[in-house]
């Protein structure tokens, strides 16, 4: 018999529209003759939503299917265009119930849909990533993909996160946290602080991801504006100094016996048509809206002392944040030959573009091997 998994996309965070298109990769990848989807979108208003009304069996998911729309021959398959998707909100709502043993998915009138045996959220950004679905899950308690409470809600948000990774001697660059409290009472003295970390300055929302909401600085003059716009998505802050390096990425994968995680081959972010090379920026349009600004090289061009600590700090930033299923973990690679770890994605994108399938694809774990051991894993605990 298949297990019926319940695929979780959409959202409430600014990362929904990438969402909705990680989970069209991975509903093509599934093997349906071990599983059986069930894909539900969570529109902009919380709401729980069936999709696939246009589906027909046999064919490829698509963005427009996700969200309840007519195909058409030109409708992208899994790729943001400039008009980003969203989960319908005139649809038919479902929920989760518990039922004795059972996870059932029902409508508004209460009839059955389907038994969950395990749920594959691909949801990005705050209400999803964070540890809020996860706490979700294990209340109810269906098994599901990827890191537990505790590390998503580290995993997510980049002050505490570095805090666990200088615990766990891995270098961090310099950076300083504004909250809310002290932007509104103690702004003049957060500003002092940051003034004495090195330009350029990378500005981000410290509860966010996919690039939404970060700002390079040159000069101080800047900083207020980009304050302003990190809060706009995250009332907390957290400003970094430039670090003048390669960028070096590394797929971090449970392992189904029970040894230590295991890490990917690295692999490294080329931005092209930057005349800056000094310090690139692989913001969101290079992630998901444009396959020719950004390459992947991957195994790294490293030296292979490098490589191997490269992979070696990974699967430590996985432990460091107490990680499960998979990880994403990102570094510097300095020109003085200094490993910096900039930050881990216990949620990474699974476009059809996205590093972290990439990478493992490269060191021999093909797309769809990468689903059915996830699902597989997340039915062990």
């Amino acid at each position: 018999m298949t297990k019926t998994v319940l695929v979780l996309f959409g959202g409430q965070s600014p990362e929904h529209p990438v969402s909705i298109v990680t989970a069209a990769g991975v509903l093509n990848a599934l093997d349906t003759g071990q599983y059986t989807p069930i894909p539900v979108g969570i529109n902009q208003h919380g709401d729980w939503v069936l999709a696939g009304t246009h589906q027909r069996q046999g064919t490829e998911w698509s963005v427009a299917t996700l969200t309840n729309q007519q195909p058409t021959e030109s409708t992208p398959t899994t790729a943001l265009s400039d008009t980003l998707p969203e989960v319908p909100e005139t649809t038919t709502p479902v929920a989760l119930r518990k039922v004795n043993s059972d996870n059932q998915l029902i409508d508004v009138d209460g009839n059955v849909i389907a038994t969950i045996d395990v749920a594959f959220p691909l949801l990005h950004g705050p209400n999803g990533e964070d540890g809020t679905v996860q706490g979700l899950f294990e209340t109810l308690g269906i098994p599901y993909v990827g890191a537990g409470v505790l590390a998503s809600a580290v995993g997510m948000d980049k002050h505490f996160m570095k805090i666990a990774f200088q615990y766990a001697g891995l270098k961090v660059g310099p950076w300083v946290t504004i909250t809310d409290a002290d932007w509104q009472n103690t702004r003049d003295d957060a500003l002092a602080q940051v003034a004495q970390l090195d330009l350029p300055l990378f500005v981000k929302p410290a509860r966010g991801g996919s690039s939404l909401g970060i700002k390079r600085i040159s000069m101080l003059s800047q900083l207020e504006e980009a304050i302003e716009h990190a809060r706009e998505f995250d009332t907390k802050v957290v400003i970094e100094e430039g670090i003048l390096g390669r960028e070096i990425e590394c797929g971090v994968l449970d392992s189904l016996d029970g040894s230590r995680a295991k890490a990917s081959y690295p692999g490294e972010i080329v931005v092209t048509g930057d005349d800056n090379v000094e310090f690139q920026f692989y913001d969101f349009e290079s992630k998901y809206q444009s396959a020719d600004s950004a390459e992947l090289s991957c195994p790294a061009e490293l030296p292979e002392d490098v490589t191997e600590l490269v992979r070696d700090q990974a699967v430590r930033a996985f432990e460091a944040v107490d990680a499960a299923g998979l990880s994403r973990v990102d570094f510097f690679y300095t020109y003085d030959d200094e490993l910096v770890i900039n930050e881990i994605n216990t949620m990474p994108g699974f476009t059809p573009i996205s590093m972290y399938p990439q990478m493992w694809q490269r060191t021999g774990v093909e797309y769809p091997e990468l689903i059915d051991a996830l699902l597989r894993l997340a039915q062990q605990h």
